[in-house]
């Protein structure tokens, strides 16, 4: 299980100044859980993961099994909340280097993410990737309008189209969308495309436990209803409302502990590589969550130990408004140890026989107590093992604690107001219909 260890925040944050947060966190559990909070529209991944396990993941695994045997490669179309869950959850789960092994030593797909982005060239790198290959496509997208995946989706469907033919590429194309309106959910009735529902409650960061992300993690072969049994673990174990006793609400309170004392930015470390993308998911859902009405903790994340030879002196020296979360996984899939050598005087012979795990646990005590004494607070949030079941936990751990320190900082945790901007001035500029106005206005202030 999830657990959350202080003791390197004490030197900053006495225990009274989180339970000071007690009555207030108590009150919005009542009205999270009763829908009368704003945004309640979107809590439906509250009761998610238990609500998965009653209905079954039978769907999910059909199609799962069927991309497996019918791909050699799945490419998942989408950006955000539409992939990065996804993402995370495959590089946890599989090794580093997943689509170099043998289709054997796999055991599903090659898995490549497309529509994250507007890059000609890297589109047509996948492409050139793509070359030979079976593939398949699972584009993501509740209204199917939005420019980047919906981009991607019209250039790979019509590589596909190329490769083999119009009828056989509908069976390739998966379509996970809103249940009754948009343009992937026309598509999909129309051309007679397999296609799942992303449920209507579900934000889109909030969404890793739908078919956004299950669909394509059981192409890969994740053992996505451990996962999910994760998560509903962590629900289950978080249904206190006290401070005290809910780990995820006592996070919740000390980072808005921390912000009201000036740390505006926390970083999400890790000690391990399998961890990149999750940080990526950590800072949608908290950036998107939290970032609005000119408030909200600023989130960033690093990979340790290799960001200590780059980000670490601003870390231990730079601007005191930082503190850092790490992310410990307790116990390594597979253990090396450091092989004894003689002929090369280069100072480690002192560590001869020693697990590299016990190494890499010593550079993160080593690292908590400089940042400590530098001035940077250390919460530490450990799980057992990189299985599928501690990650569930890990998922639905953040989603509750970040519904509850938005709530905390007066914001609406579950709309993204802002995210629309950019795309009125992107319009405009390409000179989609509807946009002749403001074309004008921003040609006149780019002169």
């Amino acid at each position: 299980m999830v657990t959350l260890d202080l003791s390197f925040t004490q030197a900053f944050l006495r225990e009274e100044e989180w339970l000071y947060f007690d009555p207030f966190v108590k009150n919005l559990h009542e009205r999270l859980h009763n829908r009368q909070v704003p945004g309640s529209d979107f809590t439906g991944w509250l009761n998610l993961p238990s609500d998965i396990l009653a209905n079954g993941l039978d769907d999910i695994l059909t199609a799962g099994k069927e991309i497996q045997s019918e791909c050699d490669a799945l490419v998942v179309v989408g950006i955000g909340g539409s992939y990065l869950g996804a993402r995370a959850a495959l590089e946890w789960s599989k090794p580093e280097y997943y689509n170099q092994l043998s289709a054997e030593k796999r055991g599903g797909p090659e898995i490549y993410f497309a529509g994250n982005h507007l890059s000609s060239d890297g589109l047509s790198d996948l492409l050139n990737v793509l070359q030979g290959k079976r593939v398949c496509l699972n584009v993501i997208s509740k209204s199917g309008t939005t420019t980047e995946p919906a981009v991607a989706f019209r250039i790979l469907r019509q590589y596909l189209i190329e490769q083999v033919g119009e009828k056989e590429a509908k069976r390739r194309i998966y379509v996970t969308t809103g249940k009754a309106k948009g343009a992937l959910h026309a598509l999909a009735v129309e051309e007679g495309m397999k296609a799942f529902v992303v449920p209507d409650d579900v934000g889109g960061r909030y969404s890793v436990l739908t078919p956004v992300g299950l669909l394509p993690l059981a192409a890969a072969g994740v053992d996505v209803l451990s996962l999910v049994q994760g998560a509903a673990q962590m629900q289950d174990s978080l249904r206190s409302p006290s401070v005290a006793e809910n780990a995820a609400y006592r996070y919740a309170a000390v980072r808005n502990a921390l912000y009201r004392k000036g740390k505006t930015t926390e970083i999400l470390a890790s000690y391990e590589p399998a961890l990149k993308s999750f940080a990526e998911w950590w800072k949608q859902l908290f950036g998107e969550s939290e970032g609005k009405d000119q408030k909200g903790i600023y989130p960033s994340s690093v990979a340790f130990t290799t960001d200590l030879h780059s980000l670490g002196q601003f870390i231990q020296q730079g601007s005191r408004n930082l503190f850092e979360t790490v992310v410990r996984v307790e116990n390594a899939q597979r253990d090396l140890s450091l092989p004894s050598e003689t002929k090369v005087d280069d100072g480690l012979e002192y560590l001869a026989g020693k697990p590299l795990s016990w190494i890499n646990e010593q550079a993160r005590l080593a690292t908590a107590l400089a940042h400590s004494d530098g001035g940077v607070p250390n919460i530490l949030l450990s799980v057992p093992d990189r299985s599928e079941k501690s990650l569930g936990q890990l998922f639905y751990f953040f989603e509750l604690a970040c519904a509850a320190s938005g709530l905390l900082m007066g914001v609406n945790p579950f709309d993204q107001p802002g995210v629309e901007d950019y795309k009125v001035n992107m319009f405009a500029l390409l000179g989609k219909p509807g946009y002749e106005q403001e074309q004008k206005d921003i040609v006149a202030r780019l002169r």
